[in-house]
């Protein structure tokens, strides 16, 4: 199956990439995102630990890794009519924290309305630029809001 993009020609800015590393455990790392992001303005919706999962379901044996499922009303709500809705499909916008090693975490996230626009879930337009400006101000807030070392 041919892709109908190039993920080579996909640079990190294209897709909103932020990457953060934490020096602190996973668990103070988990918190430390939570209230950085909730000062900026987000919700967490949901909230899992894959490898907590995988690892009881499978096996696994995997590092810690914990998913938070920010959203933005406001956001959200704009994005859902700039796409006929098709932007729920993606919601909610997440927020990873992996261990890297003991006492070091990273804190990874992509736009999902930056994502959104380049699948063509979103239109190229005035409104969905305005929804990923603003969307944006308020994740670069959320990251700043870490104080942490960038990766």
């Amino acid at each position: 199956m041919a892709l109908p993009i190039d993920p080579s020609a996909i640079a990190p800015e294209d897709i909103g990439e932020e990457r953060a590393v934490l020096e602190m455990s996973h668990e103070d790392a988990i918190e430390h995102v939570r209230e950085a992001f909730t000062d900026a303005g987000f919700g967490v919706a949901t909230e899992f630990s894959p490898s907590e999962m995988l690892n009881e379901k499978i096996g696994a044996d995997r590092d810690p890794y914990y998913v938070l499922g920010a959203c933005n009303p406001t956001m959200a709500d704009r994005a859902l009519d700039a796409t006929d809705k098709k932007m729920g499909g993606l919601f909610p916008c997440n927020v990873v924290i992996w261990e890297e090693e003991p006492g070091k975490q990273v804190v990874y996230h992509v736009s999902i309305m930056r994502v959104a626009r380049l699948v063509g879930m979103a239109p190229d337009d005035d409104t969905m630029a305005d929804v990923i400006a603003d969307t944006g101000e308020l994740v670069e807030k959320a990251f700043a809001n870490l104080d942490a070392v960038e990766a």
